[in-house]
């Protein structure tokens, strides 16, 4: 089958003048994940999912009204059907029906336009490929792969030759697959898309006229892609005009034809000038997958619409989403990370307009449930017949709403709705219809009502009488928050806490319920301090951070190695008692996690045995209230009075010398003349988070990712990054504060 292209309305030399000139850029968002897609799409695209966890699905918001969208495009000549096709297929107004728009080919009807152009018809693992994003990648993009696509093909394994000018054989050392996966280095377009495109413009063979090089009037020049080949009503028109612009761009500028490599008087420059091109022209402006080429509804040109359009075939991204697939399926990378991007428009039908070839009269409309009468599992497919691709499989236990059953004449083909939402055609012979009798009571069980925090377990599940056990329950959680149950009974725990699970039947009142705790265990305790100097009688408030913040036991028991030298109550306050030094054991209830802080207990000073400047806080052995300009070791000493020797040490415990800046966790040490530490204060620098002196998105990041519990601050970073000094753990309103630091909005005081 092949495309043809509409003509551009504008060179691309003056559509780019119009993009550089417009501030103007059509409206339209995307959301990534399947959450941000209208329900409509959301069961089709979670079987995917459960398919190839890989892939990524993003929702294209055209911000576009669906029947403005099909009027626009429904116009005369925009799209096209072969003329074989069924009249459903075409335009059969008066003076339109049957008329040759290009040779062998007519209008389509306005139903298949809705049809081909309802992106919920195609969100099965095949033809979704008209939605992957087009650009080149390296990891997917591989010689195999482009072979597989060409296989079946003349192309397939094949050296290149071609014919100059004047009819002489040149024949080449690179197969088809090396230029084009070249081709789409180069251009920034996928390999595979550009394979998929060629066999889609020129066919299997060779010896096409675009791609022969022995046009009369036109020797030795090829268009692999049809570039500029516009219907004409003179014999090889269409084929002529795309010789015409490979020859010399239809009159391009010199900085056009440069560009795209033209003239295409080699094979090789054919494929990659063209495969530029369509970057250029398409893939660069936002039309980056084959639906968007096909069927311009998003535009960076001011907001102009639907005349930007690659081809005119109707099912062209159809036919090529499924040459893609296959090429992915047989080079096993069908599990890469793959994006597709999905549109999505304004007051769309509910029921989706289905394949043209399917009968409404072939079908009365039913509401019995049903199930599928097999051993292993029942394919649901896009239409009543197994030329149909399939959407997802059923088992027994599937109960089904049959919604219209067929009449058609040989095969039957039932047309049913699966609880999740998904719509589609079974063979009519596997499926039974659930007899009238109710459900009478269901009974739940588990193996142990405790589940941990990240756990999955599954419900035990018995639904009596047993002629029933097919009929539908669903299950609901008490809270969502604590607990998520899914339709098959899994319960996932998401934090602490008690829920209930109810499993209800849903042709009546019938239902169960099972109480479950769900336990989040201690990972970790975050301490305030690390080591502390405390003089005697002096006391200190040890503070702990649990991890995670919902932990189920909070509990954590106190104690320390020498009662003597140090104490420790059942709050964390910890008591110097006499010189010397001594570890504070922390540990959480169960014994699992244990941590240490190192004690120093001193004598206690003489009151001005070390004076601090007035400016600064002091607090135990903890210091705030430093000039965040002025934080070089030679500063901080000004500031200290004292007869003694004064040592700062940085948070890893290296001395500084006096142009060194301190920082949170930096350490100044009083020590008199025999050696002895007389007193050892803690700095803290309220933003200073990584004890670095300076206040900058380093700390930024690192507070974030405390927040996060990523990466926990230890010791008095913790309370560094608590700039608002609530004496909580840090928060988003710190990073806000922090932020406003950096720009110089509103400085943090100290």
């Amino acid at each position: 089958m092949k495309c043809k292209y509409v003509k551009l309305i504008f060179s691309i030399i003056s559509f780019f003048i119009i993009l550089l000139l417009s501030n103007i850029s059509y409206s339209v968002n995307k959301a990534e994940g399947i959450e941000n897609f209208p329900n409509t799409y959301k069961p089709y695209l979670l079987e995917l999912q459960k398919k190839h966890p890989n892939w990524n699905f993003i929702a294209l918001y055209t911000n576009l009204d669906w029947k403005y969208v099909i009027d626009n495009e429904n116009q005369f000549g925009k799209n096209l059907v072969p003329k074989s096709y069924s009249d459903r297929w075409k335009n059969t107004e008066t003076g339109r029906y049957n008329v040759e728009v290009d040779a062998g080919w007519v209008d389509s009807s306005r139903r298949a336009v809705e049809y081909a152009m309802d992106p919920r018809n195609f969100l099965n693992e095949a033809r979704i490929f008209q939605f992957e994003g087009l650009s080149y990648n390296a990891k997917t993009n591989n010689i195999q792969g482009i072979e597989r696509i060409l296989y079946g093909t003349e192309f397939y394994n094949k050296i290149v030759d071609y014919l100059d000018s004047n009819g002489n054989k040149i024949t080449t050392t690179n197969k088809y697959s090396d230029l084009i996966l070249s081709a789409g280095k180069t251009s920034g377009v996928s390999a595979y898309h550009l394979a998929s495109r060629i066999k889609q413009e020129v066919g299997p063979f060779l010896s096409h006229s675009s791609i022969s090089g022995n046009v009369e009037g036109f020797k030795g020049l090829y268009n692999f892609y049809n570039i500029g080949a516009t219907s004409s009503s003179e014999p090889m028109g269409a084929i002529k005009n795309g010789l015409s612009y490979a020859r010399d761009g239809n009159g391009a500028s010199n900085d056009i034809k440069s560009k795209y490599l033209i003239p295409w008087n080699t094979k090789e420059r054919a494929i990659t000038g063209g495969a530029i091109f369509i970057g250029s022209s398409y893939i660069n402006l936002g039309q980056d997958t084959i639906y968007l080429q096909k069927f311009h509804v998003v535009s960076s040109n001011s907001g102009s619409l639907f005349w930007h359009q690659y081809m005119t075939n109707v099912l062209a991204p159809y036919s090529e989403a499924k040459t893609i697939y296959n090429g992915y399926s047989n080079t096993g990378i069908l599990n890469n990370d793959i994006s597709f991007i999905i549109p999505v428009y304004n007051n769309m039908p509910q029921n989706f307009t289905e394949n043209p070839n399917i009968l409404e009269t072939d079908f009365t409309t039913d509401n019995s449930k049903v199930y599928a009468e097999v051993n292993n599992s029942l394919n649901i497919r896009t239409g009543p017949s197994t030329s149909y691709e399939s959407i997802t499989t059923v088992d027994r236990t599937e109960i089904m709403t049959r919604i219209a059953k067929g009449k058609q004449s040989g095969d039957l083909w039932d047309k049913v709705q699966l609880s999740n939402g998904i719509i589609g055609y079974v063979f009519h012979d596997y499926l039974r219809q659930i007899p009238d009798k109710k459900i009478e009571q269901i009974k739940l069980s588990i193996d142990n009502p405790i589940i941990n925090k990240g756990e999955t377990k599954k419900l035990d599940v018995e639904i009596l009488p047993k002629e029933v056990q097919n009929h539908e329950i669903e299950f609901i959680s008490s809270n969502n928050d604590i607990a998520t149950v899914d339709r098959y009974g899994n319960v996932l725990g998401i934090n602490s806490g008690e829920v209930k699970i109810r499993a209800k039947a849903k042709e009546n009142n019938v239902f169960s319920e099972i109480k479950l705790q769900v336990y989040a265990p201690m990972s970790d305790i975050i301490l305030n301090k690390e080591s502390l100097t405390l003089e005697i009688n002096d006391k200190y408030e040890l503070k702990s951070i649990i991890l995670p913040a919902d932990a189920s036991n909070k509990n954590i028991i106190y104690k320390s190695e020498n009662d003597n030298i140090a104490t420790i109550d059942e709050q964390g306050i910890i008591t110097a008692i006499n010189k010397g030094n001594t570890k504070i054991i922390i540990q959480s209830e169960d014994g699992n996690i244990t941590k240490e802080v190192e004690v120093t207990v001193v004598p206690k000073l003489e009151e001005n045995e070390i004076i601090f400047d007035e400016s600064l806080t002091i607090k135990q052995n903890e210091i705030t209230g430093w000039d965040i300009y002025k934080l070089n070791v030679s500063s901080v000493k000004e500031m200290i009075n004292t007869k003694y020797t004064i040592e700062i040490y940085n948070n890893k415990g290296e001395l500084l010398s006096d142009e060194k800046l301190v920082g949170t966790g930096s350490k100044i040490r009083i020590i008199d003349e025999d050696g002895t530490i007389k007193m050892e204060y803690e700095i803290i620098i309220y933003g200073d988070a990584n004890g670095d002196g300076k206040i900058n998105s380093i700390d930024l990041l690192i507070i974030q990712r405390h927040i996060l519990e990523i990466e926990m601050l230890k010791g008095v970073a913790v309370k560094a990054g608590n700039i608002n000094k609530n004496g909580k753990n840090p928060s988003s309103l710190d990073l806000l504060l922090i932020q406003r630091h950096i720009l110089d909005i509103q400085y943090l005081q100290q």
